[in-house]
């Protein structure tokens, strides 16, 4: 709807010279001086915000991640100094769980993380243990750790070890009632994937000589959990830590992709590694 200016009598045809009172004039002057005003104001914010916007930046954690390879892609997209994310733990004043000892391995949490120009690799870390915390201090978490005589951190370190030996989603219940019923029988938990943590790689072939080697890490040697988490797991390697998947197994082995084998029986755990190791064989000769 177009209003018509002040002082035009009603029913004025259109077309018919109008000359302004000096009325008309005064009000059409301090409109003017209002429309002028107002174009400022709205530009000013708008010029304001346009001067605020920043590029979207985020960081991708992915499941299973060490916090060493966290700490890494954090200062890469934070552009600090190789090493400045780890250091900053140290003074970060992260709300950890007193079992991690200062340590955040483990609740790094899995996720997508937006970053400003205001984001520190302080205010970074807490924000990824904060997340952890919130989904892993729920209640049903709590409930399944207790039902299973272990503490909520022993449980991020049972799904961290999940998380790192599970060949597929599936698996990922299975691998948890392994670590679980050879911790109920006092059994060393020979996961290869802690003594990787331990010698800080990632790979399939472990040696005789491996399974040696004096650490904590080393599942081979020591009975119980590792002391720390080895990785940092997501949600779904939680859930299985907390409700294994009912089973009597106590080996596994994966002689193929998407083909994990499990059993209780030693002498069949044998057998599928011997087809495992052809089959490494196998691919190395191409």
């Amino acid at each position: 709807m177009v209003n018509e200016p002040p002082d035009v009598p009603p029913g004025r045809r259109p077309g018919r010279s109008i000359r302004p009172t000096r009325r008309g004039r005064l009000v059409l002057l301090v409109g003017a001086v209002l429309v002028l005003v107002v174009a400022a104001a709205v530009l000013v914010p708008l010029l304001t915000r346009e001067s605020k916007t920043e590029q979207a930046r985020t960081l991708v954690i992915p499941e299973g991640w060490r916090a060493s390879q966290v700490y890494v892609a954090a200062d890469k997209v934070l552009g600090e100094p190789a090493g400045t994310t780890e250091k900053a733990v140290a003074t970060a004043d992260l709300p950890l769980p007193a079992e991690a000892k200062g340590n955040p391995e483990g609740y790094l949490f899995p996720a997508t993380y937006p970053i400003t120009s205001g984001t520190t690799p302080k205010s970074l870390l807490r924000y990824m243990v904060d997340t952890a915390l919130s989904r892993f201090g729920a209640d049903h978490i709590t409930a399944g750790a207790e039902r299973n005589n272990v503490t909520v951190y022993q449980t991020v370190i049972i799904a961290s070890i999940v998380q790192a030996e599970a060949d597929t989603r599936s698996d990922m219940g299975k691998v948890a009632r392994v670590v679980h019923n050879r911790l109920d029988r006092g059994m060393p938990l020979q996961m290869d994937s802690t003594l990787n943590y331990a010698l800080n790689r990632s790979t399939l072939d472990t040696t005789t000589g491996d399974t040696k080697i004096d650490s904590p890490y080393n599942s081979y040697e020591r009975k119980g959990l590792p002391p720390t988490p080895i990785g940092n797991p997501g949600e779904e390697a939680m859930v299985a830590a907390i409700s294994p998947t009912p089973g009597s197994w106590l080996y596994f082995v994966t002689v193929a992709p998407g083909d994990t084998r499990f059993t209780d029986d030693y002498a069949e755990q044998q057998r599928n590694v011997a087809e495992f190791n052809r089959n490494r064989r196998t691919a190395g000769t191409g």
